[in-house]
């Protein structure tokens, strides 16, 4: 089957299926699995025009809602920390989507960008589940189990305790925190405008940032970057209709019928990958896209240098 806008030949059952499998995984770490869409549009595909950054945010606003259903449904939105990402994101998305369409429209180039950024993701979680956590004197080790134990638990759901322009706090599992509006502001501004280039909505980068320099849970942490991802998304597919007609001997606007079916799959493979996330190890997961992400980033740099 030929997608006219995109180009692209393919079985259309391809598309979802892939999506499906990515997203299945990818979800229990609280990221949509666009990351990894696009090196899979971009190499298998052939779809290099910057239009693909679009299809793939397109993906994104298909495929999140089943997922963030799953994390409102068991109590786990801190909503005050998604609408400051949202807010950081939203305008950075916006630059990164101009910087794509003007700067960026050469694929060689946009290979060893979208390399650097999965190669970062890759190292920044290697080091993550390298490092051991040693719990202060008197105070219990975090659980590092599946989330399962802590179902039907009380604790195990959100609980704002203040929130103003400043800061905000909530508990969870037992546990209070305290947070920078405008560091998690400025930190979703960088992050936006890379992931408006790369057409992934930063979810995959602002969650690591989240939980490492903000020390914020990551069972919290996955809702609100999904959703950030979604409203950013979202603009980003507005924003790259609207340059099309500025640039007609560019590919610009998404794909619809290919991202439509990629989200379709997304969709289902999100939900049933956040219903299962209690019976898989987080750092089987987490080795898995490690692997993924490394060797995918290594295929770019090579392609980029041949």
């Amino acid at each position: 089957m030929l997608f006219p806008i995109s180009g692209v030949t393919v079985d259309p059952w391809i598309p979802p299926l892939v999506a499906f499998v990515v997203s299945f995984f990818t979800s229990m770490g609280g990221i949509s699995g666009a990351f990894l869409l696009l090196p899979f549009q971009m190499s298998f595909l052939g779809y290099t025009n910057p239009s693909v950054s679009s299809t793939n945010q397109l993906y994104n606003i298909v495929a999140i809602p089943s997922g963030v259903y799953r994390y409102c449904k068991e109590g786990r939105m801190v909503w005050p920390l998604v609408w400051s990402v949202v807010l950081g994101t939203l305008p950075g998305v916006l630059i990164g989507a101009f910087v794509r369409v003007t700067t960026l429209r050469d694929p060689r180039n946009f290979k060893l960008f979208a390399a650097a950024v999965i190669l970062y993701i890759g190292i920044k979680m290697i080091r993550d589940l390298l490092k051991k956590t040693v719990p202060a004197p008197g105070q219990a080790a975090a659980p590092t189990g599946p989330l399962s134990a802590s179902f039907g638990n009380p604790a195990a759901t959100v609980s704002i305790t203040h929130r103003n322009l400043r800061r905000f706090g909530f508990t969870f599992q037992g546990e209070s925190y305290d947070v920078s509006v405008v560091g998690i502001f400025i930190l979703c501004f960088i992050v936006g405008i890379v992931g408006g280039i790369y057409g992934i909505g930063g979810g995959a980068i602002i969650a690591p940032f989240l939980v490492t320099f903000f020390g914020l849970p990551v069972y919290t942490v996955a809702g609100a970057a999904l959703m950030g991802t979604f409203v950013t998304s979202v603009a980003g597919v507005i924003f790259y209709s609207a340059l099309a007609p500025f640039y007609p001997q560019v590919s610009v606007a998404p794909d619809w019928l290919l991202g439509i079916l990629f989200g379709v799959g997304g969709m289902g493979g999100m939900y049933l990958g956040a219903r299962c996330q209690k019976f898989v190890p987080a750092k089987v997961i987490k080795w898995m896209l490690v692997f993924i992400m490394i060797s995918t980033a290594i295929k770019y740099v090579v392609d980029y240098f041949k």
